[in-house]
């Protein structure tokens, strides 16, 4: 049964049970799904086009609109909101989307970080859901059989060239991905999930959204990341499952009167999108008697690839794979390497993404046939990132391959940064790095060689940074060098830039 049915199926038997509590209502499943095709309704009559972007706050509505997009048809591209304006302008041209759904609010918050909707490539239709009229008798039809390789939804995430690039997730891919998570964990409809991760990111998408409709639990949302608020909302509601990024926990355990009763419902805590410090697994053990377990998954994986639980839980280690999931480390010649041994993590199973949207030489040199001791030959995903597998199975991520930085759970590219930051009329050249932050895991710290004559002026060039990308990408630190680091061919080399003095 398509992940569609399926999820309506399990609502539909239980049609007053609460499903989503968010920050301004709670919704029932009958609503959930009334809602949905109210809006399938009026996308159908805002596009024909296959794709259609959803714009809107972490909530009931986002599901509504993804689930009408379904119903009518179309592959939902889920939007992140924090995009800069030419990011956003590449992201809709790119998808053809001429439809956005989205919210009055919404505009007015974007608008106020300098994105215009209307100043988008294709001025597309903005569906607002104030707007759609969910009046009367739903206009029940018996929903579209999705096929296991139908796109289900094209999510968008940092490229390498600067650009976003989009990740085609089938109908398979998800269900997959939530049928193993669910085995894995042994979750139920008991559960009551916390949703903190914003819904255009994929765990907030797959785990916080589609998980705990396809299994009929509840999940409780907040729009904007407030400890203090999200502690009341964990105590109040008896929310027993959480899942967030690392910066998020080192916020709440910084949260000077939490007690052990005020977290005590939580049975399930897990931490993904960057490595978890120690400093915050102890410190809430220590202090909230809480074992935060790490787990491991990318866009291209529709996202969940390993999960600690608390039976099988070990340090520093992102847990076993997940049933369908197999973990392979090569080394740099594609052979695969025994236990202990490190080398580039790849991921095998039915969660790996269809391929890049419009970029199937991209998808070729990620995406790659090999054969596997004990599978055969499997289609497997290079993650870029570095790792190893002990002689349990259990995996541990040890570095990057790629020079990519983890800021607050999102992936950043140096790059699309020195893109940017080339643009400016003093820079000649530019060399962007990770460092430590405490509260986002890591920050962007760039390096500029000027132009012959130019002054050197941070705050002007962060100023233009801000302009031309998402707030969080812009760097934290902006340093001048006489000249950047380079190797024979002239080519930056920005390891060199680790050692740079201060």
């Amino acid at each position: 049964m398509s992940l569609l049915r399926q999820i309506l199926l399990r609502g539909l038997t239980r049609p007053r049970r609460v499903a989503i509590t968010d920050d301004q209502r709670t919704y029932s499943f009958f609503q959930i799904f009334a809602g949905a095709f109210f809006a399938a309704r009026a996308i159908r009559k805002a596009t024909d086009k296959p794709h259609v972007g959803i714009l809107l706050p972490t909530g009931g509505a986002f599901p509504i609109a993804l689930l009408g997009c379904w119903l009518a048809r179309k592959t939902p591209v889920p939007l992140n909101y924090l995009l800069s304006q030419s990011e956003l302008d590449h992201v809709v041209a790119d998808s053809g989307v001429d439809a956005i759904v989205t919210a009055g609010k919404m505009v007015e918050a974007i608008s106020e970080l300098g994105v215009d909707l209307a100043a988008l490539p294709t001025s597309p239709t903005l569906l607002k859901m104030e707007e759609v009229k969910f009046s009367g008798l739903p206009p029940l039809v018996w929903p579209p059989k999705l096929a296991t390789d139908d796109l289900a939804v094209l999510l968008y995430t940092s490229g390498t060239s600067g650009k976003p690039k989009g990740v085609m997730l089938t109908e398979g891919n998800l269900r997959s991905n939530i049928d193993d998570a669910v085995a894995h964990a042994g979750l139920n409809d008991e559960d009551i999930f916390v949703g903190v991760l914003p819904q255009f990111h994929t765990f907030g998408l797959t785990v916080l959204t589609l998980l705990p409709l396809y299994i009929g639990g509840r999940v409780v949302y907040t729009a904007r990341f407030n400890p203090r608020k999200l502690i009341k909302l964990i105590k109040k509601h008896q929310a027993d499952i959480m899942v967030a990024v690392p910066s998020m926990y080192g916020a709440l355990l910084a949260v000077k009167k939490t007690v052990p009763e005020d977290l005590a419902s939580l049975k399930t805590v897990v931490s993904g999108g960057e490595p978890l410090p120690q400093a915050v697994h102890d410190g809430f053990q220590e202090k909230l008697g809480i074992d935060i377990l790490e787990g491991y998954g990318l866009t291209e994986t529709s996202p969940v690839t390993n999960w600690s639980r608390p039976d099988h839980n070990r340090l520093h280690s992102v847990g076993l794979a997940l049933p369908q999931v197999r973990n392979v480390i090569v080394d740099e010649h594609n052979r695969v390497l025994g236990p202990d041994e490190e080398g580039e993590i790849l991921i095998t199973g039915p969660n790996v993404m269809k391929g890049y949207y419009n970029l199937p030489e991209l998808t070729a040199e990620v995406i790659i046939e090999l054969d596997v001791p004990g599978l055969g030959p499997s289609r497997c995903f290079r993650t870029g990132d570095i790792g190893k597998l002990d002689t349990e199975g259990y995996l541990y991520i040890t570095g990057r391959k790629k020079e990519m930085m983890i800021i607050g759970g999102e992936n950043v590219f140096p790059r699309e940064i020195e893109e940017v930051l080339n643009r400016h009329p003093s820079v000649h050249a530019s060399a962007v790095i990770g460092m430590a932050c405490d509260s986002r895991g890591e920050q962007a710290l760039a390096f500029v060689e000027l132009e012959e004559g130019a002054a050197f002026d941070a705050g002007d060039l962060r100023q233009h940074c801000r302009a031309g990308m998402a707030g969080f990408k812009v760097p934290k630190e902006i340093r001048v060098l006489e000249k950047l680091p380079r190797n024979p061919t002239g080519k930056i080399q920005r390891r060199a830039l680790i050692a740079c003095p201060t």
